[in-house]
């Protein structure tokens, strides 16, 4: 398991709901799920800083890997949020860290990383990364990329 990742890394938070078919014959949320939170993570990082919808028709960022620590388990009425945020830019990729965690305790149930390549789909080929994308990112995470 690697480190945790420090809060203070992550500009951008957002809640996420446990649902009943969330639940596995345990009763705690399944290891798939946390995937699912991490998307919709993504999904409104990417609609707050650079405008993304979906349906879109220009060029965007498709998942390339992801990799998930899972720390604790998560029980149906815990209040969840998940914390995203861009490590490292390079020319045609992305790297993003996530986290999953309980908004009351503060404790982290899982974390990961995604990779993203730049992504045309008109041409189905990997861009290079927009400046006005980078740009948007360095501009919301305080840091150049």
């Amino acid at each position: 398991m690697q480190q945790t990742f420090d809060a203070d890394l992550f500009r951008h938070s957002m809640d996420v709901q446990v649902r009943f078919n969330d639940i596995d014959v345990l009763g705690h949320v399944n290891n798939n799920v946390y995937l699912q939170f991490f998307d919709l993570g993504k999904y409104d990082y990417f609609r707050q800083t650079v405008g993304v919808d979906l349906g879109d028709n220009r060029p965007a960022a498709v998942v390339v890997n992801i990799n998930c620590d899972f720390m604790a388990p998560t029980f149906i009425e815990e209040p969840l949020a998940v914390r995203t945020a861009i490590a490292a830019i390079g020319e045609k990729s992305l790297t993003m860290v996530q986290q999953v965690y309980n908004r009351a305790t503060g404790q982290i149930k899982c974390q990961g990383t995604t990779v993203m390549a730049s992504f045309d789909f008109a041409t189905g080929r990997s861009t290079p990364v927009p400046a006005e994308t980078r740009e948007a990112f360095s501009q919301y995470e305080g840091r150049e990329f």
